[in-house]
């Protein structure tokens, strides 16, 4: 069987990871990246084997080589790319979020429409063991009734302030709400009516980024299904890990409780400094990377092959942006908001 040819839009830490499954998934190849620094370009494609580099998405997308894209760009700067792919013709995947704005997510949806590409959105949360787990327990009724959830997922300060350059042109909510969201979704098999936030700006703007530090909010499901979200990017960096991710649900006969906030599953204590190596999002197993973060975009490969369907589509990027922009629109506004679907 002939291998995929892949394009990367994004040579970020993220288009790495995607750089690292393509070059070595048994039906792919990567075929090209690019990326506007051409140095980064450069330096990914030289690291994974690409034979081809470009400054400019619509040279990759037109590209006769190329079958499917990676969009790996940064939150606000999906929709150009995606849609210029898709007209062209290519297999799309896209990091989460989908769109950040309501012009966006109307563009992006006319294009696909318009063609029968197959078409990811990477909330790859839904490979993350736990939430796996958590997601059988629901379906078998252990729990019962699903009664509410609550989903604290921030970050250290250290990625709004050294990791992201494009950081106030994003958001938290963006950033990180987004998984929260679709997570809660993907759950309760349901979709957000109504939300409720506030949000607070202080620690980063003083810091010289024009972003809200922090965002909780309430969310409520159609079938009375009651959620809180919290999202920061204010947890000081001597936390042991960039991600403070704490997880319930509870049920009318059960209740499931997470925290992966610092990779507990280890402790290692060395000479010059004690932590917890990751070994759910990115470990490094038999000379490959492993973990969710990974297994989401192997999956996609792995759909283009077999003709499957993806589990995280169009509709789920659509519905989890329509549900931010809602609660960005009530933190602002400090009143409840409907998801205008």
């Amino acid at each position: 069987m002939d291998k995929i040819n892949f394009g990367i839009i994004g040579a970020g830490l993220w288009g790495e990871a995607h750089a690292e499954v393509y070059s070595t998934h048994h039906s792919a190849r990567l075929a090209a990246v690019c990326d506007i620094n051409e140095e980064k370009a450069q330096r990914l494609a030289s690291k994974y084997g690409s034979p081809k580099i470009y400054r400019q998405y619509q040279d990759l997308v037109n590209d006769p080589e190329i079958d499917a894209v990676a969009v790996v760009t940064p939150d606000f700067a999906h929709c150009d790319p995606v849609v210029a792919a898709a007209r062209a013709g290519k297999h799309v995947i896209t990091e989460k979020p989908l769109a950040t704005t309501d012009e966006d997510l109307i563009k992006i949806e006319s294009e696909i429409g318009k063609t029968n590409i197959t078409f990811m959105v990477d909330f790859h949360n839904r490979w993350n063991p736990p939430i796996a787990i958590t997601k059988k327990n629901i379906e078998e009724g252990s729990l019962g009734d699903i009664i509410s959830g609550y989903f604290r997922l921030n970050d250290t300060i250290s990625v709004p302030i050294d990791m992201l350059s494009w950081a106030e042109k994003s958001s938290v909510l963006w950033f990180l709400g987004s998984h929260a969201v679709d997570t809660l979704r993907y759950f309760f098999d349901d979709e957000v009516e109504r939300v409720y936030s506030v949000s607070r700006s202080e620690v980063l703007k003083k810091r010289g980024i024009d972003a809200p530090d922090i965002y909780q909010s309430v969310l409520e499901f159609k079938t009375g299904i009651i959620a809180t979200i919290e999202n920061n990017w204010i947890v000081p960096n001597t936390n042991p890990f960039v991600n403070d991710f704490k997880l319930n649900i509870l049920g009318s006969k059960g209740m499931i409780n997470i925290d992966m906030s610092n990779n507990q599953l280890i402790e290692r204590f060395l000479e010059e400094k004690s932590d917890h190596p990751d070994c759910l999002v990115k470990p490094f197993v038999h000379d490959k990377h492993m973990g969710f973060a990974y297994e989401s975009i192997r999956e996609f490969v792995d759909c283009l092959t077999t003709g499957k369907e993806v589990k995280t589509g169009l509709e789920d990027g659509i519905r989890v942006s329509k549900v931010i922009l809602a609660i960005m629109e009530s933190a602002k506004n400090r009143q409840p908001v409907q998801v205008r679907y």
